[in-house]
C-alpha cells in the first residue's frame, strides 16, 4: 500500500468509500450519501496545513481508504489543535489500513506544528476506539446521545493526543 497526498482523481473513490460509511456505519452521522461534485467542493478546501491523504493498493492503484486533518474550530486560539478523519473501504478494514493512514496523519500534524489531535469516534466503533488507543490516544470524554441513526441514540467518545 502507498499512502499519498490525495488527488482531484481521487475523489469519486473517496466519495463511493464515505458513501458506504453513511449507508452502513454510525462512522458518520450523515444520513444520506453524498454526491461526487459536493465532495469536489470539499476535497477543494483541503491542503497547505490541512492535508487530505489517501491509501492507494499498490497492485490495482485503487484508492482503499483516506484521511484528513481539519480545523477543530475557526477561533484562532484553536490553531494549534487539529482534528482527523479516516475511513477505509470495508473490504480493505483490519488489514493495516487504518493504521498506516493514522501514523501518516500523526506525522502530518507534528511536520504542520498542531500540538493536540482530536477524534471523534461513535461509540459504537470499538475498532476505530482500539486503534486510537494503539496509538497513544486517550478518552477524554464522552458526550452522551448527540447523535441519532439507524432509529437509535449514540454517544461520542473524544479522543486525544498531545503532539
Amino acid at each position: 500500500m502507498i499512502i499519498r497526498k490525495a488527488q482531484e482523481s481521487d475523489v469519486p473513490a473517496i466519495t463511493a468509500i464515505y458513501n458506504e460509511a453513511v449507508i452502513g456505519s454510525t462512522a458518520t452521522f450523515d444520513l444520506e450519501p453524498v454526491s461526487v461534485e459536493e465532495r469536489l467542493v470539499w476535497f477543494s478546501k483541503y491542503g497547505g496545513r490541512y492535508p487530505l491523504i489517501a491509501a492507494e493498493a499498490k497492485a490495482s492503484g485503487e484508492v482503499i481508504g483516506w484521511g484528513c486533518l481539519s480545523p477543530y474550530s475557526e477561533k484562532d486560539g484553536y490553531r494549534f489543535t487539529a482534528e482527523h478523519s479516516i475511513y477505509v473501504s470495508p473490504q480493505y478494514q483490519n488489514q493495516g489500513v487504518g493504521k498506516a493512514l493514522l501514523q501518516e496523519l500523526l506525522n502530518l500534524a507534528q511536520q504542520h506544528g498542531f500540538h493536540s489531535l482530536i477524534a471523534r469516534i461513535s461509540s459504537e466503533n470499538t475498532a476505530s476506539l482500539n486503534l486510537h488507543l494503539g496509538f497513544g490516544f486517550v478518552q477524554a470524554g464522552v458526550l452522551r446521545e448527540v447523535g441519532y441513526k439507524f432509529d437509535r441514540w449514540i454517544d461520542i467518545v473524544l479522543m486525544q493526543k498531545l503532539l
